[in-house]
Formats: C-alpha cells, structure tokens, sequence
C-alpha cells in the first residue's frame, strides 16, 4: 500500500494535496515500490534554513529535502518542500508554480526510492527521470 500524507504549513501559498500524493505514487510505482508511507511538508524558506541547518549543517535555504526513514520492508521518507523557492524557480524557469512544486516533489522522492545527485553522472541519470515524470504531467 502507498500512503502518501500532505500538510500544507505555509502562511499563504496553498498546493493541491491530491495532485501532490499522485506525483509520489507515480514515482514509487515507477520504481517498483509496493509498500511505502511518505509524508509532504510545505513550508517556507526561513523554515527550510532551519532545517538545512540543524540537520545537514547548511546554513540556507533550500526548495526540497528528502529523509528517507529506515523501517525495513516499508519505504518511508518525509520531504519539506520549500513554496517560496518553488515560486522563485517558477518565474525563474519560465513554468508555473505547480509545475514547479511537482519538480520538486518528485525529485524529493526519486531520492527516497535511491537517486543521488553527488556526482555529474548520478545528476544526469536523475535529472532524466525527473524529466520523464514532469512530461508525463506537464507535457
């Protein structure tokens, strides 16, 4: 079972929680995930810094962190999803806000189902895969 929970806890920017539970369950489904809970954060940017902080030592905010939760045969994970750099890299890009957050949604996840972007190669593996899910979307 996919069990995807989605909290919007930014002040003013709203997302649409079924939309983003489809987004995850493309990507676990994707990836051949049968089993997984996974919980969405929205939040905002000063929240986000906080977090980069306290638990990666990054002092910055940044639009998606992924924490995969080592439950054995369940994959588990929580992202917080930052909507004002999602709004940021929308204008930026050129593409709308919900295109924006679902990028950002499923690359949180394919880091969860195990894509890494430490090196060029891994970068571009999972830059692809992120592509392929937002076309599928967004045309």
């Amino acid at each position: 079972m996919l069990s995807v929970m989605v909290l919007n806890s930014h002040r003013i920017r709203r997302v649409k929680a079924g939309d983003i539970a489809k987004y995850v369950k493309r990507v676990l489904r994707s990836a051949g995930v049968k089993s997984a809970r996974v919980s969405i954060v929205c939040i905002d940017s000063r929240y986000s810094r906080r977090i980069n902080r306290k638990y990666l030592g990054h002092d910055y905010a940044t639009d998606v962190l992924s924490f995969p939760i080592d439950t054995g045969s369940v994959l588990e994970g929580e992202l917080y999803v930052n909507l004002d750099r999602a709004g940021t890299q929308a204008k930026e890009y050129g593409v709308s806000f919900g295109c924006e957050v679902a990028r950002l949604v499923i690359h949180g996840v394919l880091h969860l189902v195990g894509f890494d972007d430490a090196t060029v190669r891994k970068a571009g593996r999972m830059k692809t895969e992120e592509d392929r899910h937002v076309q599928y979307w967004f045309g």
